[in-house]
């Protein structure tokens, strides 16, 4: 089974290498750059892991095939453990072929190996924690607690949602008799590895007044879309592929059938419940998808145990119905045959492209959210930089560029390196003015405060457009500001922007 496991990792792997990195830079594959070159033990809305990851592919110069080799690495990763956890779940090679199969094509977890995310870590971490916790439970070296603390701490350092896996893995085991697992030093130690492993980034977040709970706070009202109940469950078979989520489904309850593992299928009940409630985005739970899946495959493989006609039905099925929506999770196709691709799939399936949004607005672009924000950023940066280089030099010595978001500020100090950048939106605005007065500034998407008669004079020097974007960032004014009525400084507490 472990010749399957790493077969497995390595089809993900290359799959991945090469589907990848297509059409470019990501917004928030941007930002981390940035954020990983301020080396911190935490940011205002991230930890720190995947921000240092994403900074060190680019230390030899830019390059988008070594940035997304990070995500593959990942995904392969999960991918390998997923074939182990349906071993250990006692499937046999179909199991894990099936598995690996179905891992491979689900959509959500295609698009997190895809760029670099927060999530991505969690492709690995999530199942290997719930491998660890099934090998425990059956009689294992208690030992391993240390191991699944130290897997829990790194998840929490990528990502804070490891923290709902987690009370739902708890909740899970106190409704079982597996309970008994939790008891003694071993766990007691595993608990005290994943304090110390987060406790630096948890430091952080309280020294700076837990910027990441008000930037939540900031999100649940006007910017996130919330799911009802209904929704946010139909969005789980959405982003888990229209055509193979029913593996998942027979897993789950599979596990809640099963004596044994049936903590699992507790545990992601309470995990979407608390999804719901606390109204997560529909891809916050997601990389619990691998588990589920693993224990679909071996009850799959259980029912077609004497019937090998059946099995390569079941094969084919996912094999020719499984890449189906690949182009929406892998950048492979060029934007116009996607885009005839995405109408041609529209018209068979009826899906609004609503049924998805986690942010307003995000829908409005021509391509969808995620490969729409990988568009337009050398632009942008390349268009402040003709404004900044176009200022007489006694200007230029003392102006900045003013961005509306991070992923703005991010391009532009990116691709265009030399022209100053600040912004009051999360983590910028935390960096502070970087020591420019404001008497000149290159405000981009901005109006020079025009309300606030903030600048004695302002002119716009040119409008940024640009094919494909997302729909905030075309028709972007670029003015220019002079002579500031208020110190930058002054003001800067007021443009703080969390979200």
């Amino acid at each position: 089974m472990k010749r399957l496991a790493w077969a497995s990792a390595a089809l993900v792997f290359v799959v991945h290498a090469i589907g990848n990195p297509h059409y470019g830079f990501f917004r928030d594959e941007l930002y981390f750059i940035i954020c990983g070159r301020h080396p911190q033990f935490g940011y205002v809305d991230q930890p720190p892991v995947t921000p240092l990851l994403a900074a060190l592919t680019q230390l030899g110069g830019h390059s988008l095939f070594l940035l997304r080799i990070v995500p593959a690495f990942f995904a392969a990763a999960g991918a390998f453990t997923t074939v182990l956890l349906a071993a250990e779940f006692g499937g046999g090679i179909f199991a894990g072929a099936l598995a690996a199969i179905v891992f491979l094509f689900t959509p959500v977890l295609l698009s997190f190996g895809m760029k670099v995310g927060a999530d991505e870590v969690g492709l690995w971490t999530w199942p290997l924690l719930a491998y660890l916790i099934v090998r425990i439970t059956k009689g294992a070296d208690p030992r391993l607690w240390l191991a699944a603390g130290a897997i829990a701490g790194l998840s929490f350092e990528s990502k804070y949602s490891v923290l709902f896996l987690v009370a739902a893995l708890g909740a899970g085991l106190l409704l079982a008799p597996q309970r008994r697992a939790l008891r003694g030093r071993w766990f007691a130690g595993g608990a005290a590895v994943a304090l110390a492993i987060s406790l630096p980034n948890a430091l952080w977040q309280a020294a700076y007044g837990f910027p990441m709970w008000e930037l939540l706070e900031a999100g649940q009202h006007g910017k996130n879309v919330i799911a009802g109940p209904l929704l946010y469950l139909a969005q789980q078979v959405l982003i888990t592929n229209l055509f193979l989520f029913p593996l998942w489904l027979i897993g789950l309850v599979w596990l809640l059938r099963s004596s044994a593992y049936r903590f699992l299928g507790y545990a992601y009940v309470v995990l979407i419940a608390e999804m719901i409630v606390f109204h997560g985005k529909h891809y916050y739970p997601a990389n619990v998808y691998p588990i589920l899946i693993a224990a679909g495959a071996v009850q799959v493989e259980a029912w077609t145990a004497r019937m090998p006609p059946a099995r390569i039905a079941v094969a084919a099925y996912a094999l020719v119905l499984g890449p189906v929506f690949v182009p929406f999770s892998l950048p492979l196709l060029p934007e116009a045959t996607f885009l005839a691709y995405q109408d041609r799939l529209d018209d068979v399936l009826h899906i609004p492209k609503t049924a998805l949004a986690t942010e307003h607005g995000r829908e409005q672009a021509a391509l969808p959210g995620d490969w729409a924000d990988m568009h337009g950023w050398p632009e942008l940066a390349a268009a402040v930089a003709r404004v900044y280089d176009a200022l007489p030099p006694e200007q230029r010595s003392q102006a900045v560029a003013v961005a509306s978001n991070y992923g703005e500020a991010a391009a532009i100090e990116f691709f265009a390196p030399g022209v100053p950048v600040i912004s009051g939106h999360n983590q910028y605005w935390l960096w502070g003015t970087r020591g420019y007065s404001g008497n000149v500034v290159i405000d981009v998407d901005g109006d020079c405060g025009a309300k606030q008669h903030l600048f004695r004079h302002a002119h716009r020097a040119g409008t940024f457009n640009a094919p494909y974007t997302i729909g905030w960032e075309t028709g972007v004014p670029i003015m220019v500001c002079r002579g500031i009525n208020v110190p930058l400084a002054q003001l800067w507490p007021e443009i703080k922007h969390y979200e």
